[in-house]
């Protein structure tokens, strides 16, 4: 009797109860049926029930969810904005740069995952100083208000005090991301910190941030590819392309208790 009456989920932050349920008739039904007696055993309960689109829409949002790899199709991918030639050119010249200018010094590269993975790989190949690398991951918090929704969940390991830093990005959008990580980064006290980022998206900026080297200046558009993604899907494209609408758009109007969540978020493109 007690797991008959015992919701799917509970989120303690929220002190809220989640029950789960399909559109099929049969299983509505119970679950409906389920929830009023739990509200009326337990009326200071605060328990809601979510449909399956309520919940897929909850995961889109908040970054998770991945698809699964046969989803992979050839028709989500919109143009090549960027080819495998012009990323190899152009990363060759961005290390010959940073090697120029870290002449008789040497380098700690700070990777934020995962983006980055390909192009601090390649990166790191052209750069001809010594350096040690090292990689910082972020949480991101959807509907958090801005000073609340980044935060570091693994930090790095190396120290960088009176060391030159050289934070590696995929990519910038607003700026408020990076500029979160430079003051937690400028509190070790590094003797130099700069940033060089493949891409940058200069049209979506909130915060300035200084950015020494820039790979690509890129649209508004959607980009997957070398290491950037999709709920997981299509780092491994050799270029980077435009992902169509039709792939990312979902419903932007969302029940209230969606809404208050306040659930994780993964993507960096719109941070």
């Amino acid at each position: 009797m007690a797991e008959m009456f015992t919701p799917d989920f509970y989120l303690p932050e929220h002190d809220l109860y989640i029950e789960l349920t399909t559109m099929k008739q049969s299983l509505v039904t119970p679950k409906n049926r389920k929830l009023r007696m739990l509200r009326e055993l337990y009326p200071e309960l605060n328990v809601r029930l979510l449909y399956r689109k309520d919940y897929q829409q909850l995961l889109a949002k908040a970054g998770y969810g991945a698809l699964e790899v046969q989803h992979l199709r050839k028709e989500d991918v919109g143009e090549i904005l960027i080819s495998p030639v012009e990323l190899e050119t152009r990363i060759r010249a961005l290390g010959r740069k940073i090697s120029r200018d870290y002449r008789g010094q040497s380098l700690v590269l700070v990777g934020v995952l995962k983006g980055i993975t390909f192009f601090l790989a390649d990166l790191a190949r052209q750069i001809k100083v010594p350096f040690v690398i090292d990689y910082l991951d972020l949480q991101r918090f959807a509907g958090a208000l801005p000073q609340d929704r980044v935060r570091i969940a693994r930090d790095i390991d190396y120290p960088i005090e009176g060391r030159h830093v050289l934070l590696v990005e995929d990519i910038i959008n607003t700026g408020l991301t990076t500029d979160y990580v430079l003051s937690e980064l400028r509190r070790r006290q590094p003797t130099s910190l700069e940033v060089v980022t493949l891409l940058d998206r200069p049209l979506r900026r909130l915060v300035k941030v200084p950015l020494r080297y820039v790979g690509f200046q890129i649209p508004n558009d959607y980009v997957v590819g070398y290491g950037l993604d999709y709920r997981e899907l299509y780092r491994n494209l050799p270029f980077i392309c435009s992902l169509r609408a039709s792939v990312y758009d979902i419903p932007t109007a969302a029940p209230d208790s969606l809404v208050s969540l306040g659930a994780p978020a993964k993507s960096r493109q719109s941070l």
